[in-house]
């Protein structure tokens, strides 16, 4: 667990995946609000699309219900994985990732590469990991939706007890975006949600 932190993740997750199950409809109403953003500025009709870290696959939902042709969603957690397919499959793919890199997509691969209320989750170092993986993958975009702003205190207790980074990335996130992307845009969604919209350089 020491040399990869993705595992004490990956149990978390799969103890807590049917309580996100049963919080779905709530998860998909803050979802929404931040998707909102998203179809305003990005046209998601036919597009193809990576989402990491794609927990039960509430928010790769909404991009096949707004038009998107080829939806996948990637997760460490098996348990997550199962409820993402109970749910969404088979207009949604999805499969199991070991969350250190993503050899099994190609370059430039997908449209978009998005993720959801994950990268506030790792270190730095690993976040960088990750987004340079986004960068690799999407043809074009990439599309975080995280966090910004003042957190409410349950969800500081919650990112406490999973040991996130959540700080550090409200603090810093945009600039480790920069280094990596262009025409970076962060929208606030919600109460101490935003999202990150940047492409390729």
């Amino acid at each position: 667990m020491n040399n990869n932190p993705h595992n004490y993740a990956r149990v978390i997750f799969n103890l807590i995946a049917p309580i996100y199950s049963f919080l779905d409809k709530y998860v998909r109403k803050a979802f929404r609000k931040s998707f909102a953003n998203v179809v305003q500025l990005i046209d998601i009709q036919g597009k193809s699309v990576l989402d990491i870290g794609t927990g039960p696959g509430t928010w790769a939902a909404l991009f096949y219900e707004n038009g998107a042709k080829n939806v996948h969603g990637i997760d460490i957690a098996e348990n997550m994985i199962y409820q993402a397919k109970k749910r969404y499959s088979p207009n949604i793919s999805f499969s199991l990732s070991d969350g250190n890199n993503f050899t099994e997509f190609p370059d430039n691969s997908f449209d978009i590469v998005t993720t959801s209320l994950v990268l506030h989750g790792m270190k730095q170092n690993y976040r960088e990991k990750i987004v340079d993986e986004m960068q690799r993958i999407s043809k074009k975009y990439v599309i975080i939706n995280d966090f910004y702003g003042k957190t409410p205190w349950i969800i500081q207790f919650l990112e406490f007890l999973e040991k996130s980074d959540y700080k550090h990335f409200k603090r810093n996130f945009a600039i480790e975006l920069a280094e990596k992307f262009t025409n970076i845009m962060r929208i606030d969604a919600s109460a101490g949600i935003s999202v990150y919209l940047a492409e390729k350089k």
